[in-house]
């Protein structure tokens, strides 16, 4: 179940327009790599240790080839791969790559079979309101603390999982 928070602010591409609210996902705290491979291997023969030494081995290759410039096929999950913003030149000649590339990063892509295993089973939850600093456990605390009654819009009123999806 993956929750979400309810947050007003303004659009940054219509900036002149009222705020409206937005659903913002709500991030847990990731598993440690040993929580992780311990679950992951549940019920195989593969011990935790070893995955989990096979994950470190498997990021060190991942930046040598990204060092190289290679896009790396991380499996069925995805693929990892450099990207930049530079600025431009009229003449080939003034181009400088120390000051004119910016913002190098790595990109993850998603596999089509994991994002959409993950996109066909999401269903939301509300996790609560964030205003003005302050986060509301529920749309209905929220509606109570300010005096809102329930009432009006799609008649799913934001709480619990969302039969639309």
């Amino acid at each position: 179940m993956q929750d979400y928070n309810l947050v007003l602010k303004r659009n940054p591409m219509k900036p002149d327009e009222a705020k409206k609210w937005y659903a913002v996902p709500q991030s847990r705290e990731s598993q440690d790599i040993k929580a992780m491979t311990r679950a992951a291997t549940e019920n195989t023969t593969t011990a935790p240790i070893e995955m989990e030494a096979a994950i470190d081995l498997l990021g060190k290759y991942a930046v040598q080839q990204l060092l190289q410039g290679h896009t790396v096929k991380v499996g069925n999950l995805g693929t990892l791969r450099v990207t930049f913003k530079s600025e431009g030149v009229e003449n080939i000649n003034d181009f400088n790559a120390a000051t004119m590339i910016k913002e190098p990063r790595v990109i993850f892509t998603p596999s089509k079979e994991l994002r959409d295993g993950v996109v066909r089973q999401l269903k939301f939850q509300n996790g609560g309101v964030l205003e003005d600093g302050v986060n509301y456990a529920s749309l209905t605390d929220y509606r109570k603390a300010k005096g809102i009654p329930a009432g009006g819009g799609s008649g799913n009123e934001g709480e619990g999982e969302d039969p639309s999806v």
